[in-house]
């Protein structure tokens, strides 16, 4: 619906003025290298600059900044997402860039290399923010807006009314509502009127020129709806639908095509294509990277549980995973043997019910698993379920099958995404917060999903378990 991210000329030229700009980017870094007095004196003879270095950088970059929808309305809708998405296609881009050089360009200066890279950030970011002043600029004017009518002034119609008024700098108009609740004739919602019953619907699309038409009625106006949408394709605008069926929440909708019949999938996985391949890959390196070099302390953290109290030292437990799916968290034993069996004494509910499953003082705790709790090393064998696929390292923590059965709906939503050793949770309170009351944590993590955001919560976690906050 979007006008900017719709329209193939906008995506074209977006994509010309980044080729463009990083093109100009590797020549001021030549130059610079080259006038520059950093690092040793160079001439023109002494670094290799042809077509072919052009022609890399060209490949390359196309390639990233399409492999990571850096066009996509997704990813650029918001001033914050499309910085983020263009700071990770950039690193990228440099990442493959690099190795390239190595292989045929050896002699490429490194300082020209940091050069360019510096540069292209600074011309591409910086083209972004002026090109989203310029369509600011160009919607406050009202520049050939498209003009919205809204079918259904209900809760699910005015959250649409009012996206579509924080987007209006974009060229979007809400023109107003259509709606059979006389309660609801000629008030307004969002900064726009009802200006009518569903069955004036196709006069006022006539009367104020409407362009997009988006339905926002609930599931039982399924015949009205039909009826309304057979009309409009007599007229020159688009349609969409917004499902009464927010309160689900589904994260990603899709549409296949079945032999001919269309379907909708209403509980896809938030992250596949592209981006499941780089939180895999990230999973693999950093869990296989974390083992290398933590498997001493790994070794004396099992020696000190063995001789601290009997029983195992690693602790096999079923919790539940994406989609639902079992499977067993490996974690280091930190309390006395059988502990699950005195789980009912030590539990704690608040005033609704709700459990609290940790406590500060949980007398099953051992000494030794005291402090691996307070350090969260007691998780360093979850390494494992990431390497075979379980788990992956930043993600909703992965709950106990009883907690689960005590869900409320909405709390299954957190089961979207493969569950993490680390995660939003955990760095904005950890334990301090019980246990139900962490989902919305999960969600926040889950609807605002990157690879960089990944990074930027592992980063963070080392922080938070330095500090020892919120671990008992």
């Amino acid at each position: 619906m979007l006008r900017r991210e719709e329209d193939a000329n906008y995506i074209i030229f977006t994509y010309l003025s980044d080729i463009l700009l990083t093109l100009l980017a590797l020549f001021v870094a030549y130059q610079a290298r080259l006038n520059l007095p950093f690092g040793v004196t160079l001439t023109e003879a002494d670094i290799v600059f042809d077509a072919g270095l052009y022609v890399t950088v060209v490949v390359i970059w196309s390639m990233v900044f399409f492999l990571l929808h850096v066009y996509d309305a997704r990813h650029t809708l918001r001033a914050a997402a499309e910085f983020r998405t263009l700071v990770l296609a950039i690193s990228l881009a440099a990442f493959v860039f690099a190795g390239v050089l190595y292989i045929s360009y050896r002699d490429t200066p490194r300082l020209m290399f940091i050069y360019f890279i510096i540069t292209d950030f600074v011309y591409l970011i910086g083209y972004r923010w002026i090109m989203r002043l310029g369509l600011r600029w160009a919607g406050a004017r009202q520049l050939s807006p498209r003009r919205i009518l809204i079918i259904g002034a209900g809760s699910v119609g005015r959250t649409v009314a009012q996206k579509i008024q924080d987007q209006a700098w974009t060229g979007l108009h809400l023109v107003g509502f259509v709606d059979d609740d006389p309660n609801k004739r000629e008030k307004e919602f969002g900064g726009a009127k009802v200006l009518g019953s569903l069955d004036q619907t196709i006069p006022i699309v006539d009367r104020y020129g409407i362009d997009h038409v988006v339905f926002a009625l609930p599931l039982r106006a399924h015949e009205t709806l039909r009826d309304i949408i057979l009309r409009l394709y007599e007229r020159p605008v688009r349609v969409f639908l917004v499902p009464d069926v927010l309160d689900l929440a589904f994260f990603r909708v899709s549409m296949e095509d079945w032999d001919g019949i269309p379907v909708m999938g209403l509980k896809e996985p938030v992250i596949d294509g592209v981006d499941r391949v780089i939180k895999r890959l990230f999973d693999l390196i950093v869990a296989t990277a974390s083992l290398l070099l933590l498997w001493p302390i790994m070794l004396i953290i099992a020696i000190a549980i063995k001789l601290d109290s009997p029983g195992p030292v690693i602790l096999k437990q079923e919790r539940v995973g994406e989609n639902g799916q079992l499977f067993k968290v490996y974690k280091f034993r930190s309390m006395v043997q059988d502990a699950d069996k005195l789980l009912e004494k030590v539990v704690i509910r608040t005033e609704d019910g709700k459990i609290i499953h940790k406590r500060k003082d949980d007398p099953r705790v051992t000494r030794v698993g005291r402090f691996i709790r307070r350090t969260s090393l007691d998780e360093l064998p979850q390494l494992f379920n990431v390497l075979k696929g379980d788990m992956s390292m930043v993600g909703p923590r992965p709950d106990l099958p009883f907690i689960v059965q005590n869900y409320e709906t909405w709390q299954h939503k957190r089961f979207a995404v493969p569950p993490g050793i680390t995660g939003w949770w955990q760095i904005s309170g950890r334990s301090d917060k019980p246990m139900h009351l962490h989902t919305e944590d999960d969600l926040y993590y889950i609807s605002h999903y990157s690879p960089l955001l990944d990074l930027q919560i592992l980063i963070k976690t080392i922080g938070v378990v330095i500090r020892g906050k919120g671990a008992y």
